[in-house]
């Protein structure tokens, strides 16, 4: 009964849908289509460029893979540019010899992130995680772990009276000082 409840009552997520870009067999009309599935993305691609024709293939635009199984369409990276044939087309390279493919942006040197976390939720500032990349090959990372509002309470209160005995300590000498001065 437990299982039949949680499963009524949390359904198993769908994955989130990533962007692609689709064309048809001769590049005159490109369309995006946002699908988590290759069964979805087939789907949306007759809805979008109106293909009444149930049989169609979906290829790499930029060599002409076939891309017929879910595992290999999981592996392609978001915005991959497919190409929709019908039944008898085929597949042709680009007329200028090169296809239109961006390289990846270079952020520069250097890439510096902060990740402000907790573990606890009773934690009173959490922990910061600071990241260094630089040229994307060398990597260095500083954790740093806060305590709880306990600890912190605790800790300012030490200080405090810590300085309240220095600050004691000071008037008495001065005192003695000013007295030895008269």
């Amino acid at each position: 009964v437990g299982a039949v409840t949680r499963q009524t009552l949390f359904p198993p997520l769908m994955p989130a849908g990533r962007p692609f870009r689709v064309s048809n067999a001769s590049r005159s009309s490109r369309k995006g289509i946002v699908a988590s599935s290759l069964q979805e993305l087939i789907s949306k691609t007759l809805d979008a460029f109106l293909i009444s024709a149930g049989i169609v293939t979906l290829v790499l635009e930029e060599d002409g893979t076939v891309v017929d199984t879910e595992e290999f369409f999981r592996s392609l990276d978001d915005n991959t540019h497919f190409m929709v044939l019908e039944k008898g087309q085929k597949w042709t390279q680009v007329r200028n010899g090169v296809a239109a493919v961006r390289p990846k942006k270079k952020m520069g040197v250097a890439n510096i992130t902060f990740d402000l976390y907790k573990l606890n939720p009773k934690d009173f500032i959490g922990c910061l995680n600071i990241k260094a990349t630089f040229y994307e090959i060398y990597s260095i990372s500083y954790d740093i772990k806060c305590m709880g509002a306990k600890s912190v309470l605790r800790k300012v209160l030490q200080l405090m009276s810590h300085a309240a005995q220095i600050t004691g300590q000071f008037l008495l000498y001065t005192g003695t000082y000013m007295l030895q001065l008269m």
